[in-house]
């Protein structure tokens, strides 16, 4: 990841490069392997995420389609 700081501004730098990470994921598989995590609650957790992803996609598509 490459990011350029433009007239010694580093504080518009630094927010882009979080920005970036974040929109990545970056942050947030930080946190998840922070600890161990069992296989079965890995699994729970993934279809949870798999569920919510669903939901999401199942609203904008009544949203955009009127029904």
């Amino acid at each position: 990841m490459l990011i350029y700081v433009r007239d010694n501004n580093v504080e518009q730098a630094m927010r882009l490069l979080k920005k970036k990470l974040q929109r990545e994921g970056v942050f947030r598989e930080m946190k998840l392997r922070r600890a161990f995590e069992k296989p079965s609650e890995r699994r729970k957790r993934e279809k949870a995420e798999a569920f919510r992803r669903m939901r999401k996609l199942l609203r904008k598509r009544q949203e955009r389609e009127g029904y």
